[in-house]
Parts: C-alpha cells; sequence; structure tokens
C-alpha cells in the first residue's frame, strides 16, 4: 500500500512540475534545476517531466503548500538600490508573504542568494550580496520564520540575471532571489 502511495505521489509530483511555467530564465549554463523532495520522498526536479508518466489520468488538486509555494516563486526577487542593502517599500510585501509561509509550514527551508552588479571589487561584491541577504533575514526572522529555516549565500557579481554594462541591466542584478528548497 505504501508503494502505491509513493507511485501516486510521484506522478502527481511530475504532472504539476510539467506544468509549472518557468518565472525567469536563468543565463547561466552551469546552474542545476532545484530539486524538491515531497513528503512522501518522491523527488521532483525544475526541469519538468519529459515524455508524460503512464497513470490511471486522475488528477488531483495541487496541496496548500504547493499552491502557496507557486505562488510566492511568482514574486521572489527583491531588488536593491545602487550600494544598499536596505530593503525598498515595494518589496516589504514580498517579504511578508515569504515570512507568512516560513510561519505557516515550520517545515519549509529557504535560501536567500545575494547578488550585485559588477562595479566593485569582487569581495567588496560578495560582502553586498551577503548584507543583502542578511537584511532579508533579519526581516524574515522578525515577521515569525524561524533560524533553522533559512540559509543565506552570496554570489556578488558572479551570476548576474542580466549580461550588460548600462543602467538598466545593473539595476537587474543588484537583487536577493528567495528560493523555497524544502
Amino acid at each position: 500500500m505504501k508503494l502505491i502511495h509513493a507511485i501516486a505521489a510521484t506522478v502527481l509530483a511530475l504532472g504539476l512540475a510539467a506544468c509549472t511555467k518557468p518565472t525567469q530564465v536563468q543565463p547561466d549554463a552551469g546552474a542545476q534545476a532545484p530539486v524538491t523532495t515531497t513528503d512522501s520522498g518522491a523527488t521532483t526536479s525544475g526541469l519538468g517531466a519529459e515524455g508524460g508518466t503512464a497513470g490511471s489520468g486522475a488528477t488531483a488538486a495541487p496541496s496548500a503548500q504547493q499552491q502557496a509555494i507557486a505562488e510566492l516563486n511568482a514574486k521572489n526577487i527583491v531588488y536593491f538600490a545602487y550600494d544598499s542593502s536596505e530593503i525598498q517599500s515595494q518589496y516589504v510585501p514580498v517579504v511578508a508573504a515569504h515570512a507568512a509561509y516560513l510561519t505557516k509550514y515550520p517545515a519549509a527551508r529557504m535560501r536567500l542568494e545575494g547578488h550585485t552588479d559588477e562595479r566593485g571589487s569582487r569581495e567588496y561584491n560578495i560582502g553586498l550580496g551577503e548584507r543583502r541577504a542578511q537584511t532579508i533575514r533579519k526581516a524574515l526572522l522578525l515577521q515569525g520564520a524561524a533560524d533553522s529555516q533559512i540559509t543565506t549565500v552570496s554570489y556578488g557579481e558572479e551570476r548576474p540575471a542580466v549580461e550588460g554594462s548600462d543602467e538598466a541591466a545593473y539595476a537587474q542584478n543588484r537583487r536577493a532571489v528567495l528560493v523555497e528548497i524544502q
């Protein structure tokens, strides 16, 4: 019976992965797709399911947590002003939504990735990316998230969202990405 539940969960997870629409295309060819493990032990990747699945054709509604994850992934980037790690007012609701999710689902985990534009030294940008991730981390903790739910990493200027050396590209690269890693 447990095997049937595991197979059903795998089929559901693959079906959901195939139906998701990517919100942002990263130019980094070396990056791996995120892998998620469900409560039943099934694993899915963000790459989608190729070739479909062999199932009975019955569909199940996604869980409330899966719906919450999908909504959060649609708004998972916080942009920053030049040489700043202060959260701008228009991104406070984004951080609050992620904090509410982490509070509601104590088993959920999140990685905060700090990024910068290419201006400044490598060392300075790693530090600035870390400050950006830590600022969001502190805001999440103040709103009820647990310390054990959050990890931070700074990529500095190493993983730009947009290539270019103009203000439009710089503005898109000055960011922190909130990644659900359940």
